[in-house]
């Protein structure tokens, strides 16, 4: 769902490191949150009005996504972008010509790229469950064709893991970028989902009729993202006229919220971050208990130094989670908040080139000096 050197854009302007205070907001929990992200994901249309940056076309259509192809190249190695379900459109993976991970992934020669544009919720949607997330993600690798490289942001991370855990000779590589995993590492986020009253998000579906609904969680944010934080997010100056273009741009995108599923939100904020389940050893995933050992393939964390939503620290921690060996597991730290890390400017020079020329390096060296 910030830098400290500026507010973090979506973060909804409560200040540099409160992002989109996700339906937790609904109880007016406004002591500087940060759910933004998994709050505001597109509004209500799988493909909002907003345009990609990135021409494609739909390969796939399930009963939770649209399955885009950017891909530029039919050969090759595949890579599956993961985007956040949480209440904003998957537009946060392809924002605007230097502000998306599609775009750098592809100019630092990622050829076949895929991303997952999550559907807002219909009232007859609200059953859909985690599995019935990865149920559809695994529908749409085996379109793709296995294995792939899985590219997780946010919420998209852990349920990248998830999937890797489930499915480990169905994912080559793995890139988790701000990704809460290990919820026993404190953030603000964590502290929030444990310290509000389990009625609080029990109401909400309530209230959205068995869905949480992305309209009332706008009405009852109290703030607007400034220009300060949307700069922030960015990382760049939007005094001139381009910049203005990506101002109005973000405050359209920041302003249709998606739909969640009731099931679904209540099982991620009980489950993942309230219990902790993942990082625990306690997660059941279609059928199968899931054992973060399982996850052996070389795995790429990307974390914010000035992240809020998902301190580096906790970011970080997964690596210790997992079963894949050191010497495969990579790692960058950034100057950057939460949002940056998906849409900063400074971000997308210098970290996910990085992390192209990592997903097509060849690491059987690594393998050779390490036997």
């Amino acid at each position: 769902m910030a830098e400290k050197s500026g507010q973090q854009p979506g973060e909804a302007g409560r200040g540099p490191d409160d992002p989109m205070l996700w339906p937790f907001a609904a109880a007016r929990l406004a002591t500087d949150a940060c759910f933004w992200w998994l709050e505001r994901v597109p509004a209500g249309q799988g493909e909002g009005d907003l345009a990609w940056t990135t021409s494609g076309t739909v390969a796939l259509e399930l009963a939770t996504m649209r399955l885009r192809d950017c891909s530029r190249s039919r050969s090759g190695q595949p890579a599956l972008v993961c985007a956040p379900y949480a209440l904003h459109r998957a537009l946060i993976a392809d924002f605007a010509p230097g502000h998306s991970v599609v775009q750098s992934l592809q100019q630092s020669g990622i050829d076949r790229i895929y991303l997952t544009d999550w559907r807002s919720a219909t009232p007859s949607m609200r059953y859909l469950s985690i599995d019935s997330y990865l149920g559809d993600l695994n529908v749409a690798v085996d379109e793709i064709g296995a294995p792939v490289d899985l590219v997780g942001l946010c919420q998209g991370g852990w349920l990248s893991l998830l999937y890797a855990a489930r499915f480990p000779a169905k994912v080559r590589r793995l890139v988790l970028a701000g990704a809460p995993v290990d919820l026993s590492v404190e953030s603000r986020l964590s502290q929030l989902a444990r310290n509000a009253p389990e009625i609080v998000y029990d109401q909400l579906v309530a209230r959205g009729g068995g869905n949480v609904s992305g309209e009332e969680m706008l009405r009852v944010w109290s703030k607007a993202p400034g220009p300060d934080d949307i700069a922030a997010a960015l990382q760049r100056d939007i005094s001139d006229e381009e910049g203005a273009a990506l101002l109005a741009r973000f405050e359209r995108w920041n302003s249709e919220p998606l739909n969640l599923p009731g099931t679904y939100y209540l099982q991620i904020v009980n489950w993942i971050f309230r219990e902790n389940r993942i990082a625990s050893g306690h997660f059941t995933a279609l059928g199968r208990a899931i054992k973060l050992k399982d996850v052996k393939s070389p795995i790429f964390l990307l974390a914010g130094l000035d992240d809020d939503v998902v301190p580096a620290t906790q970011a970080l921690a997964t690596a210790g989670l997992v079963g894949t060996p050191p010497a495969f597991v990579a790692a960058s730290s950034e100057p950057s908040n939460h949002l940056g890390l998906f849409m900063g400017a400074r971000t997308h020079a210098h970290a996910w080139p990085r992390i192209a020329e990592w997903l097509r390096s060849d690491l059987s060296s690594v393998l050779a000096r390490s036997a």
